[in-house]
Parts: structure tokens; C-alpha cells; sequence
């Protein structure tokens, strides 16, 4: 009895230490998420009050480049310097990542590159992690668990998703492995980040799933129910968004690879990637794909519209795949994950309409599937997916989930992401 009293008040010690700790952390953090939202959103009512702005998205690109050029240095390496120094402390994230990536970031979106947020918030977290592991003198294993705590902070506040970013920090380090020693640390850091970041009257955007499905019970597994049909287009739907979501990290890293090929001067790469988002928007005839994309004043091809039946067109996942592939490989700033949204939900959406089910539903499960397939993060998107339309149906988040993790393959968007447990056991 005595042993255990004292192992428990060990544990109660320690978490009373991380606490401590991250009280600031969080604090600056939900602060900081806090600001660039607010930034963001203003960004991207001006740019579609002003839409000739996006002319100017080649002298933007260009802008970000010599910022990173001549201030950025390792910054540059963005969310992939984060994971790396958790794998392997090194030389530490500069805390002119911060602002650097802020506000290239708000550039990007101003000027019309097709981005996302996540990126941007994990940085931030990361960077403002270190600056607080260094005043602590913390060791490397210590500081380790607090990058992760930065980045689930990051992340739980800029989507409103703490249990969620928690399971990202820890997950995403490697396929097929969770850093279970940082569980209570990250949760803690993100639900007090994303409590700071709301009290400065941020809100979230809400999605709903209208549809009830009609339970079908099944008469070989008694005491259990579900719709047999609906689950088997879940499973093939899995697939889809598998593959989409490796597509999108493949065709990102070649273009990225395409661009240092083909034009030897690095401050051209982004001026040559606006001319082609110029070029795209004038192609399709619209300028559908730009921004997060998680809203669109023409009510069409947003992530919010694709969560009705006909809300987008039926390639428009395909369009902001290449847009958004287009936007980072050639330099400019943001992050993946909202854009993966959109591309989940459209293909949804359009899967739905195809196969007949529910089309908020599928949107539902696009929007977490394609990410969880991109940045091998399964379990964190599974529990998102509660987090944003509730536990209704836990069942088909996590089987489309799960299928469309086992189909990406080993690739993923962020290159310091370690293999721990292959997909495929080879004999």
C-alpha cells in the first residue's frame, strides 16, 4: 500500500510540474492561434471584396521568399524542423518561425494562395515551445514532450478540437506508433489553448450531419446494429479517400521536386506558381479554389457546401487538390490540413451523389479521411470527427478512417514522419 501511495504521488507530482509549465505555454499560444485567425479572417473577406488582389500573388510569392531568404534560415523547414527536433534535439526551433510564418501565411491568403492554418498554428506552437523549454533548462526528453504539448496546442485551438490535437502531437510522429508518455501533458496544453483562444470570441465553424441512419439489425451479430449496405460504401468510400489523400502528398512533393528542376532561381519558383494559380482561376472560370475554402460567398464549392446534396461540382475535390499542391510546393505559406478538409468533403459529397448515400454523412467522412490518410493520423481524426458532428456515428468515422490510413501507403505530407510499424507486414 505504501509503494503505491508513493508511486501515485510521483505521478501527482510530476503532472502538477507539467502543469506549471504549461499554464504559460497554452496561454500564448491560444493568444497567438487567436490573433491569426482573426487575421485570417480578414484576409479573406478583403480578398473577396477585392478580388483583383490575386494579380498580385506572384510579387506576394515573391515577398515570402525573400522574408525566409533573409531571416527565415532553418525556419523555412516549417512543421518538418518541429517533428525532427522532437525526434532529435538538436540545434532547436527559432522563434522567428513565429512571426515569419504568421505572417507569410496571412500574405498567402490575401493575395489568393490556396492554403490552410494548421500548419501555421503548429509552427507557432512549436516555436513558442522552445523559447519556453530553453527558460526552463529542461532536458532533452522533457523538451521532447513539450514541442509536442506546443503543437497539440497549436493545433486544438486553431480547428476547436483539444482531444483531438492532444492524439495529433502523439501520433503523428510515427506510422503506426502513439507517444502514450505525453498524453495528459498534450491534452492539458490543448484544451487550454483552445479555452484562451474562444474567450477572445473566436468562433469555430460549425458542421452538422442532419441525416439519421436507419439502424438495420443484423441477425448474425446479435445485440449489435447497422446499416450492412451503407457500411460497405463507407468501406469503398475508405478507399477513395486513401488514395486521394496519398495523390495529394505525392503530387506535392513532385511538383515541389518539378519546381527546383525547371527554374533555377529559387525567387522565381513562387512568382511561377501565382502566374499558374492566375492561370487556373481563369481556366475554370471561377475562383472557387483559393483561401481555406471553408466558406464561399457564392454559396457553391466550399467545404460548408459540400455538406448538401449538390453543393459542389463533382471535381471540384480534384481542383483544389491541384490548386492547393500548386500554392505550397511553390513556397508560399499556411498549412494542409483545411485544404485536405475541402478535398475530403468534395469527394464525398461526390461519392455520395454517385452511390446514393447520405451526402453529409460522406461529406463528414471525406473531411476526416482524406486528412487521416495524408498525415497517417487515424485515431486523432476518428476522435475529430466526434469532436465536430458528435458520436453518432463513431462506427463509419472510424472504419472510413482506418481504410483510407491502410490505402495512402507509407506516404504523407510531412517528410520527418517515421515508420515505426509498417501497413504491410512482409514474411
Amino acid at each position: 500500500m505504501y509503494s503505491f501511495k508513493t508511486e501515485q504521488g510521483k505521478i501527482f507530482h510530476q503532472l502538477a510540474h507539467w502543469t506549471i509549465r504549461l499554464v504559460p505555454l497554452s496561454f500564448v499560444t491560444g493568444s497567438l492561434v487567436a490573433l491569426f485567425l482573426w487575421l485570417l479572417d480578414w484576409a479573406t473577406h478583403t480578398r473577396w471584396q477585392h478580388l483583383w488582389l490575386l494579380f498580385l500573388l506572384p510579387l506576394a510569392g515573391m515577398l515570402i521568399w525573400a522574408l525566409y531568404h533573409y531571416f527565415g534560415r532553418d525556419a523555412e523547414a516549417g512543421n518538418n524542423l518541429v517533428m525532427d527536433e522532437i525526434h532529435e534535439p538538436g540545434g532547436g526551433v527559432p522563434a522567428r518561425m513565429t512571426p515569419l510564418v504568421l505572417l507569410g501565411t496571412i500574405i498567402t491568403h490575401l493575395f489568393g494562395g490556396s492554403a490552410g492554418r494548421e500548419g501555421t498554428a503548429v509552427q507557432m506552437g512549436g516555436s513558442i515551445a522552445d523559447i519556453f523549454a530553453k527558460w526552463y533548462r529542461l532536458k532533452k526528453e522533457d523538451r521532447s514532450v513539450l514541442l509536442m504539448c506546443g503543437m497539440a496546442a497549436g493545433f486544438g485551438a486553431v480547428f476547436g478540437t483539444p482531444v483531438a490535437g492532444a492524439l495529433f502531437a502523439m501520433e503523428v510522429l510515427f506510422i503506426g506508433r502513439i507517444k502514450y508518455h505525453a498524453l495528459i501533458p498534450c491534452l492539458i496544453s490543448a484544451v487550454l489553448a483552445d479555452i484562451v483562444c474562444s474567450s477572445y470570441g473566436i468562433i469555430h465553424t460549425h458542421y452538422t450531419i442532419h441525416t439519421k441512419i436507419a439502424q438495420t439489425v443484423t441477425t448474425w451479430i446479435p445485440g449489435f446494429s447497422f446499416d450492412l449496405l451503407l457500411l460497405l460504401k463507407v468501406i469503398g468510400a475508405g478507399i477513395a479517400f486513401g488514395l486521394a489523400g496519398m495523390a495529394f502528398a505525392r503530387c506535392t512533393h513532385l511538383l515541389k521536386r518539378g519546381w527546383t528542376r525547371l527554374i533555377p532561381a529559387k525567387w522565381l519558383i513562387p512568382v511561377a506558381g501565382g502566374i499558374v494559380i492566375i492561370g487556373g482561376c481563369y481556366a475554370l472560370g471561377n475562383f472557387d479554389y483559393l483561401g481555406l475554402g471553408v466558406v464561399n460567398p457564392n454559396g457553391h464549392n466550399s467545404i460548408v457546401s459540400a455538406f448538401t446534396t449538390g453543393g459542389v461540382d463533382a471535381w471540384s475535390w480534384l481542383w483544389k487538390l491541384l490548386f492547393t499542391a500548386v500554392t505550397l510546393s511553390a513556397g508560399f505559406k499556411g498549412g494542409e490540413v483545411t485544404p485536405l478538409f475541402f478535398i475530403g468533403a468534395a469527394l464525398g459529397n461526390t461519392i455520395a451523389v454517385l452511390s446514393g448515400a447520405p451526402a453529409d454523412l460522406f461529406a463528414g467522412l471525406g473531411f476526416i479521411a482524406v486528412f487521416a490518410a495524408a498525415t497517417n493520423t487515424p485515431v486523432a481524426c476518428m476522435v475529430m470527427g466526434v469532436e465536430l458532428f458528435g458520436g453518432e456515428n463513431i462506427l463509419y468515422f472510424a472504419v472510413a478512417c482506418f481504410t483510407a490510413y491502410y490505402f495512402s501507403g507509407h506516404s504523407g505530407i510531412y517528410k520527418a514522419q517515421r515508420i515505426a510499424v509498417p501497413k504491410i507486414h512482409r514474411k
